[in-house]
């Protein structure tokens, strides 16, 4: 396993635990009594909720020493095992860790004041941070995380203490209101100037509040500062149900703001107050399709140093049709076919020989597109190249496989002379009809597009040949409107990387959109060919603009749509034809080519879009 501060430099989402307190309370261990005692007096407890929250997905475990300083220890008597309370808590947290997960030494607010608002001096504080830092050190932590503090002068000494001992990185989070201040009136902007400027690796947000008001204050926090971001919000706000305080967020709304979260800029990512690991493993489902578990790179040089590893790539313009067009800056044309739900490809394999005898150049088959039940891509695929003797451009994802598993199907693809790829990432089960279906995401498309560049140089996940490369076309999926360009652009450079060779993006509506995306990346000289999406009514166009992450349907386009549904349906889809055509002649001189999908199967629209554009061919 990487240091840790090699973690903050990647860019993997990492996922922390949640409450350790709302579980122990859970257990039956009483709220007056002290938790972090409980690692020497009941260790089988705290281990087997660390293991819980491992289980659930949880990539960095916090030790059960929030409140094991000598201040808040003393209330109870015990402020003599301070050493030995942290050392136990590092050492249930490590058994429960094991080689995969990172241990946090978890330091809480000392729970007195401190000057000028109290009587404790800040040399005083920091002393007292300095010892229980120290045995946390001595115990064996990853990394040290000073969390739920209120007082921005309180959590400075906790930094300076642990920079006097060692250097190991350090998250600070702090603590607001429903205001977005703290309680001394600071705010998201104050706090992460003066974190930064004290020495924080990264700087965050945990306890007091639920996920919404975090979301506004991250995106101030990120405006003011380079440094990863942390969130580990309530889940919700307490409420009072028969005597009890409740913490009423639900795993699946933590989950919806787990992703909002990471697209305001969040690294490090997890939950405090009335957490469990129920919610951490939705949010660990959420978080997965956006983020790899690993990241596989490519090995440039052999062990001598002089010649790149593997053998030569074959030329694009050598491995199939579709790659020999982009090669030579040829406008290519595909239609995006639906897979049938059941055995019969009967209906299917009619509607694509129209597709070829239209004179498209290729036929783009999704891989579970939405997560629904649907014949596998690689086999229909198959089909359509023996028996239509049309390309394919196979979508192929991360979601159902493992590295083993994908491997091995991509050798098989090769065999079977599928040579056009467009790797994706996947959309979650949570999407489809078996919202508890599990999901692999062992990468996602960074990964595999690094995977397929390797096979395409005979070597395999190791960097170990195997042989004659294989002879893919390295396509990527990219989404112009994402509503954090930066990060899709970010992403997008990481496939460059990594080996794509053109990118096929989300479905276009605002040709505006599409061209400022152009702009952005000039300089990658990366072959884009757009979506176009033909709308077949106005409820079909409040679909797209509503319910398909990444989509959205300019308003001027959502009237000329309603005004056109409103007189029949054929008025819809007429003009939903027409808006296509529409732009694909605006973006024609500007793109490589251009993919066009069958709404509902209906492949007969997407060819009128293509009408004057394609030569048309006479079927033998």
């Amino acid at each position: 396993m990487q240091d840790f501060i090699q973690a903050i430099a990647d860019e993997h989402i990492y996922l922390f635990d949640g409450a350790m307190g709302t579980m122990l309370y859970a257990k039956g261990v009483f709220i007056n009594k002290c938790y972090d005692e409980l690692n020497l007096r009941s260790p089988e407890i705290v281990l087997e909720v660390h293991k819980q929250y491992v289980r659930a997905g949880a990539e960095v475990l916090e030790t059960n020493t929030y409140g094991a300083n000598r201040v808040k220890l003393r209330t109870f008597g015990i402020e003599d095992d301070l050493r030995d309370i942290n050392l136990r808590a590092v050492e249930l947290a490590r058994k429960a860790a094991g080689d995969s997960v990172y241990v946090a030494g978890a330091i809480g607010p000392l729970g007195i004041r401190i000057e000028p608002y109290g009587p404790t001096a800040l040399e005083e504080a920091r002393e007292f941070f300095r010892e229980q830092a120290t045995a946390l050190r001595d115990g064996g932590v990853d990394l040290f995380i000073l969390e739920t503090m209120s007082n921005i002068a309180e959590i400075e000494q906790g930094l300076l203490a642990i920079r006097e001992i060692c250097t190991l990185p350090i998250i600070a989070q702090m603590t607001i209101g429903n205001d977005g201040l703290t309680i001394y009136g600071d705010t998201p902007r104050t706090i992460a100037e003066r974190l930064d400027r004290a020495g924080a690796d990264v700087i965050g947000l945990n306890c007091s509040v639920g996920p919404d008001v975090m979301l506004d204050a991250v995106e101030e926090i990120s405006s003011v500062t380079a440094k990863k971001i942390s969130c580990q919000p309530n889940a919700g706000l307490p409420r009072e149900v028969g005597g009890r305080q409740m913490y009423m967020a639900s795993p699946d709304y933590m989950a919806k703001y787990a992703k909002r979260l990471i697209h305001k800029g969040v690294k490090f990512l997890g939950g405090c107050c009335g957490t469990t690991p129920e919610h951490i493993k939705m949010m660990a489902d959420a978080v997965r399709p956006l983020s790899p578990r690993r990241t596989l790179v490519i090995i440039e040089r052999d062990a001598g140093g002089d010649k790149p590893a593997g053998v030569e790539p074959a030329a694009l313009e050598t491995r199939s049709n579709w790659g020999h067009k982009i090669a030579h800056g040829e406008f290519v044309t595909t239609i995006e076919i639906v897979p049938p739900k059941g055995p019969n490809p009967e209906a299917m394999i009619k509607s694509v020989q129209s597709i070829k005898d239209a004179g498209v150049n290729a036929v783009n088959v999704p891989d579970g597109p939405r997560a629904q039940n649907r014949m596998g891509a690689i086999a229909v695929a198959v089909l359509l190249q023996q028996r239509v003797g049309i390309e394919t451009v196979l979508h192929y994802c991360c979601r159902d496989r493992n590295l083993l598993g994908m491997h091995s199907d991509l050798l098989g693809c090769s065999a079977l002379g599928l040579r056009n790829m467009l790797l994706i990432t996947g959309d979650p089960p949570k999407m489809g009809p078996y919202p508890d279906a599990t999901a692999v995401f062992d990468i996602d498309a960074i990964g595999l597009t690094n995977m397929v560049s390797l096979m395409n140089r005979g070597l395999d996940l190791g960097g170990n040949p195997f042989g004659e490369g294989t002879k893919f076309t390295i396509g990527v999926g990219v989404n112009p409107g994402h509503l954090d360009l930066d990060y899709e652009l970010r992403r997008l450079e990481w496939k460059v990387k990594a080996g794509a060779e053109y990118a096929i993006t989300q479905p276009v509506f605002d040709v505006v959109v599409l061209e400022k995306f152009l702009k952005r990346i000039e300089q990658m000289r990366l072959p884009i060919v757009p979506g176009i999406w033909p709308l077949l009514s106005y409820r079909n166009a409040q679909f797209m603009n509503n319910e398909v992450p990444g989509v959205s349907v300019p308003d001027e386009v959502m009237e000329r749509m309603r005004v056109a549904s409103e007189k029949s349906k054929e008025h819809g889809m007429r003009e939903g034809v027409t808006i296509a055509r529409e732009t694909l002649a605006r973006v024609r001189g500007q793109v490589a080519g251009v993919q066009v999908s069958a709404p509902l199967g209906r492949v007969d629209l997407a060819l009128q879009v293509f009408d004057g554009l394609v030569e048309k061919r006479v079927s033998a």
